[in-house]
């Protein structure tokens, strides 16, 4: 727009989520507190319209006032706003001049952060109408959310400190690569090796490798990503406080965790044999199929990126509890869960579906369900709340 176009035609006459009037800049403290919370807003851009702008001069009714300060040094201050420490992070602000229903007015235009949740004096504010409001929990969950969105997935990601050198590339060629690729595709291309790591999002392009990379073939990936580690403990009794009975920690890539994991739950489950005239039939305490793909499960979908907890297998005398970090994501919420499939870690989903220890596609709650149904077992108890996801299975009687 040139100098001379009238932003009524432009932007309106009346306040939306994209458009807020201010009759001055200090009109809430000498410091632009007003103004502070309006770009705040504005740049969160909860709407996800890109942005917004704040025009001051103007009333609450879209009437431009008569006597409006647009000097250099009224523009110079407010464009010092955004750099005054106040609002974090910075969003990108341009102030001028402009018409507003032919009067004088000052225009401040506010992009959409790209690292939202943005604070102004620690405090979030959204604008999900003509008004602007603190955020609540939620509206910093979708911010939280759309940030994760515009980095990419955490598990695509380039891990810092990482080198080719962390990962097993023979066993991604003997194992990970013929599962994931046709081999008569991987004959024909003869790409070198940097181009199919980077191809299968186990190395950026210029060589570092991703947290799936040393999730799914690293030679330790707990060394860089300190929370990917499987924690066992077998209890002799049903609390705390029993003996433990065993007690390991799986540290290997998830190919290797997986190659441990089935042998060390089976050796620990008990079997009895029921028979009906010359058939016997054996039924374990726990169904297998149940375990592993709670475990898998958990593995997939927990936070690899802010928790170094580990994902936790707790075998107590008369029930199982399998712990791990990251609470719902996206869609997913606690009263959804059965019926809702998202993915915090959408590559690591596919790799794992590819070497066929999960089921990608949001069948592992039934699963389980008629697993420990068809075994006698009592149903699964889920507990979630926002960082953690918890499963209990009971011994079958």
């Amino acid at each position: 727009m040139s100098d001379h176009d009238d932003l009524a035609d432009i932007l309106g006459t009346r306040e939306t989520p994209t458009l807020e009037f201010k009759r001055a800049a200090n009109r809430e403290g000498k410091r632009g507190d007003a103004i502070g919370k309006a770009v705040c807003a504005m740049a969160n851009d909860l709407c996800g319209k890109g942005g917004g702008d704040i025009l001051i001069g103007v009333d609450d009714n879209g009437e431009p006032l008569d006597e409006v300060d647009t000097s250099d040094r009224a523009l110079l201050a407010l464009t010092d706003l955004r750099d005054d420490g106040r609002i974090l992070d910075r969003p990108s602000l341009t102030v001028r001049a402009a018409l507003y229903r032919g009067r004088p007015v000052i225009r401040l235009r506010v992009e959409a952060s790209a690292t939202p949740p943005v604070r102004f004096n620690g405090v979030v504010w959204v604008r999900p109408g003509p008004t602007t409001r603190q955020a609540g929990r939620e509206d910093e969950r979708v911010l939280s959310e759309r940030r994760r969105a515009l980095d990419g997935p955490f598990d695509t990601r380039p891990v810092g400190r990482a080198t080719p050198d962390d990962l097993d590339l023979d066993l991604f060629r003997r194992s990970y690569l013929p599962a994931m690729v046709d081999p008569e595709v991987i004959e024909e291309n003869g790409r070198p090796l940097t181009t199919q790591l980077a191809s299968l999002h186990l190395a950026a392009p210029d060589g570092p490798p991703t947290a799936l990379g040393l999730l799914t073939v690293g030679l330790d990936p707990s060394s860089l990503l300190p929370g990917a580690y499987v924690q066992f403990v077998r209890y002799d009794g049903a609390d705390l406080d029993a003996a433990v009975a065993d007690d390991q920690e799986l540290r290997q890539n998830l190919i290797g965790t997986a190659a441990r994991l089935e042998p060390l739950l089976r050796s620990h489950l008990r079997t009895r044999i029921t028979g009906d005239g010359f058939r016997e039939t054996a039924h374990p305490d726990y169904p297998l199929e149940a375990l592993r793909e709670i475990c898998m499960n958990a593995l997939m979908h927990r936070n690899y990126e802010t928790s170094y907890a580990p994902t936790r297998i707790a075998w107590f005398e008369d029930r199982i509890e399998v712990t791990n970090p990251g609470g719902p994501y996206g869609q997913v919420r606690g009263d959804n869960f059965d019926r809702v499939t998202d993915y915090r870690n959408p590559s690591l989903a596919a790799a794992l579906k590819g070497l066929g220890y999960v089921n990608r596609f949001g069948r592992g709650i039934g699963r389980i369900r008629t697993a420990l149904e068809r075994n006698g077992n009592p149903p699964a108890e889920f507990q979630i709340d926002d960082v953690s996801w918890a499963v209990t299975i009971r011994r079958a009687a």
